[in-house]
């Protein structure tokens, strides 16, 4: 059996272009870097957050945007007890599924809670913002559980 030479070389996965996020999207970001929540109102008059550029049950243009409240219940949930270096918070915390007030679809976001025993459904969650928006969803750095000081 002979020695076998094995070439490598370092490899990066990247994207060399940018693309315009459109005016819903593009809307919804600088609301967020204003530190407000922009939805959008369905044909059926739902109101979903994050906006969506078209009705997912007709398929029609949307564009009545609907300012919704910072605070919502937590209507699903689940914990991590051990964050990866990707995840947002670098301490335990919680994924959620997060229905703001004044919308009717809820977003899925993370909560900085103390432990799991904190949280349930139903939870009442506020929006904590980054230090300097930069109109990105980490605007939002994360919720927090309302009526509790952080």
């Amino acid at each position: 059996m002979t020695d076998v030479d094995v070439l490598s070389e370092a490899f990066e996965l990247g994207f060399t272009y940018t693309r315009s996020t459109g005016p819903v999207m593009g809307r919804f970001l600088t609301a967020l870097r204003d530190k407000r929540i922009e939805g959008i109102r369905a044909s059926d008059g739902r109101v979903i957050v994050p906006p969506m550029e078209y009705d997912p049950e007709t398929a029609a243009a949307l564009d009545e945007f609907v300012e919704v409240g910072q605070e919502g219940e937590v209507m699903s949930w689940c914990w991590v007890s051990e964050p990866r270096r990707a995840h947002p918070l670098q301490q335990p915390f919680a994924w959620a599924m997060i229905k703001l007030d004044g919308a009717d679809v809820a977003m899925i976001h993370c909560i900085a809670a103390t432990d799991e025993a904190a949280l349930h459904t139903g939870a009442r969650v506020k929006v904590r913002w980054a230090d300097e928006p930069r109109g990105h969803i980490s605007d939002i750095a994360c919720f927090e559980l309302a009526g509790v000081a952080p």
